[in-house]
C-alpha cells in the first residue's frame, strides 16, 4: 500500500513526491526498500502496488524491475478497505487460493531475512487454518498515543515458531492516561498495519461486512485487464464509501490471530521518528544534511540538497529545508505539521503542497 500522503513530513513529502518516495532513511527510497525486503518471498509478477493514480510514473520509475500489471493506481483516496479488497478481488481471478501478504510502503523494518521468516510464518498459519486472518503486534516501549493496540488472549495461544495467540479486540489510538494503563497492563502490542490472509477469506469477509463496497469492487475487478477498465475503475471507485481494513473487518472477524513481531518496527510517522531512527549526538541533535551547530541542543534538522543549515543558540527544534519551502517549528507541535498542508491548501497555496 503506497498511496499515503505522508502530511506530517511537511515540506520534504508533498503530493507528487510523498514519504514513500523519498530516501528517509539509507540510500534506498521507503517503497524500493519494502520492496528489496520482500523479493525473496514472491517474484516481481506476483508483487502488486496500490496507490493514487497521479504517483504511478514516479513509482514505476523508482521500481522498473516490476511489470506495468504490479501497479494500480487507485483514481481517488478511499481508505485501506477498498484497497485491500481491490487487490484481493484480482489476485483471487489469477489464483482463489492465493495467500496474500499486506504492508504499508513506509515502515522501516529490520532485519529483512526476519521479516520474510515472520511472513512465511503466518503464511504456514494460513494454509493450516484458510478460515483465519494473521496480522503482526508489536511489543509496545512507551506509552504511544499515535498507534492503534491490539489485545491478545492470553488464553488462547496459537503454535507458531514466533510467539503468536488470538486476538481478543483492536484498540484504536488512545489517550495518555489509557496508553499508560495498557503498557502497565501487559498484553497489548501496537498494530503494525501488516497482514497475512487467504484471498477467498478476507473476500468473504469484506462481503460479509460491506456488501456494498465489493459491489463496486466486483465491477472493477471483472474489467481488470480489458479496455474499459480505467472508466469503470473511476466511475465504481468513487463510488465507494471509504473505510480502514481495521474497522471494516479485523474488528469484527471472529477468527484473526496477531504474532509478535521478531522484527524491529518504525512506521516513520513524523520528524520525531528520524531521532529513534538515526540517534543523535552527545547533544541530543539528530542531523541529515549539511548543519553547523553552535550552542544548538534537541534539534532535528535535515538538508538532503547540499544547502548547509546553521544553527546558533537554539534547542528543541525541527529545521527541514528544501528547494521552495522551509520549515521551523518547536519539536513538541511536531504532530501539528499536518495543520500546515491544511492552512496551505485553505490559502490556496497549492504550488507548496
Amino acid at each position: 500500500m503506497a498511496g499515503g500522503a505522508g502530511t506530517r513530513f511537511w515540506p520534504a513529502s508533498r503530493t507528487s513526491v510523498p514519504k514513500q518516495l523519498l530516501k528517509m532513511v539509507g540510500e534506498r527510497s521507503m517503497i524500493q526498500s519494502t520492496v528489496d525486503r520482500i523479493s525473496s518471498l514472491s517474484p516481481p509478477d506476483r508483487l502488486m502496488i496500490a496507490t493514487n493514480h497521479v504517483l504511478v510514473p514516479a513509482i514505476r520509475e523508482q521500481l522498473p524491475e516490476l511489470p506495468a500489471s504490479s501497479f494500480l493506481g487507485e483514481p481517488c483516496k478511499r481508505d485501506t478497505a477498498p484497497c485491500v479488497g481491490l487487490a484481493a478481488a484480482i489476485i483471487h481471478r489469477r489464483d482463489p487460493n492465493a495467500i496474500m501478504a499486506v504492508m504499508p510502503s513506509d515502515h522501516v523494518i529490520g532485519p529483512d531475512d526476519v521479516f520474510c521468516d515472520a511472513i512465511s510464518a503466518a503464511a504456514e498459519l494460513v494454509r493450516n487454518d484458510p478460515s483465519a486472518l494473521f496480522t503482526f503486534g508489536i511489543q509496545p516501549t512507551y506509552p504511544a498515543e499515535v498507534f492503534g493496540y491490539i489485545e491478545r488472549d492470553e488464553s488462547r495461544p496459537i503454535e507458531c515458531r514466533f510467539p503468536a495467540w488470538q486476538v481478543r479486540r483492536f484498540r484504536e489510538k488512545p489517550d495518555a492516561a489509557t496508553a499508560a494503563g495498557f503498557l502497565s497492563q501487559g498484553g497489548f502490542f501496537w498494530n503494525a498495519g501488516i497482514f497475512v490472509w487467504n484471498v477467498g477469506t478476507i473476500l468473504s469477509a469484506l462481503r460479509e461486512f460491506e456488501p456494498q463496497m465489493m459491489e463496486h469492487i466486483d465491477r472493477i475487478a471483472v474489467a481488470h485487464g480489458t479496455a474499459e477498465f480505467d472508466r469503470v475503475f473511476t466511475r465504481e471507485f468513487e463510488a465507494i464509501k471509504g473505510i480502514s481494513i481495521d474497522f471494516a473487518v479485523m474488528e469484527r472477524y471472529k477468527n484473526v490471530g496477531v504474532i509478535q513481531a521478531p522484527f524491529s518496527w518504525d512506521d516513520l510517522g513524523s520528524w520525531l521518528s528520524l531521532a529513534r531512527l538515526r540517534g543523535s549526538d552527545d547533544n541530543g541533535n539528530t542531523v541529515a544534511g549539511p548543519h553547523l551547530g553552535i550552542r544548538t541542543a534537541k534539534t532535528i534538522v535535515r538538508s538532503d540538497d547540499g544547502h548547509l543549515i546553521v544553527t546558533l543558540g537554539v534547542s528543541d527544534l525541527i529545521i527541514v529545508h528544501t528547494p521552495d519551502a522551509t520549515l521551523v517549528a518547536h519539536r513538541d507541535d511536531e504532530a501539528a505539521v499536518k495543520q500546515v498542508v491544511d492552512a496551505l491548501k485553505a490559502q490556496g497555496m497549492d504550488q507548496y503542497l
